[in-house]
């Protein structure tokens, strides 16, 4: 049995795609990708839900490691475009925080939402004539 595995790693190692499919900086890379995705999903969810400080601690992390996947020899560009995604999404996420929290967006959505509220209440007083007459 031993040398059935011996033999197939062997024959992996001699192709070199197969290879790189079977190492880690493949699969490192594409188990990381989670994160991006998740964070490109949550640019469409309501900015009262984003982590200021979660944002800016995943900003230097993406960072980082956009570095680091240059730095290893060989370089490590799946890595580097994992965390090059993942740093746009951030960025995009930091400035939808800031928006919210320091630069009025947080006034503007309540206003609308309270005339919203006033606009619901006129609707129903409409309907309420119109089911009336």
């Amino acid at each position: 049995m031993a040398a059935f595995i011996k033999a197939a790693n062997a024959k992996i190692r001699a192709n070199p795609m197969l290879s790189y499919i079977c190492s880690t900086h493949f699969w490192g890379p594409v188990s990381n990708f989670g994160i991006p995705i998740a964070a490109v999903m949550d640019t469409q969810k309501s900015p009262e839900l984003i982590s200021g400080t979660m944002t800016g601690a995943l900003i230097v992390y993406s960072a980082t490691f956009m570095r680091y996947s240059l730095a290893v020899t060989p370089k490590n560009y799946l890595l580097f475009l994992c965390h090059f995604v993942n740093e746009g999404s951030q960025l995009t996420q930091g400035y939808r925080w800031m928006q919210y929290h320091k630069w009025g967006g947080k006034e503007k959505m309540e206003g609308e939402r309270s005339l919203m509220g006033v606009a619901s209440g006129e609707a129903e007083k409409v309907k309420d004539a119109v089911v009336r007459n």
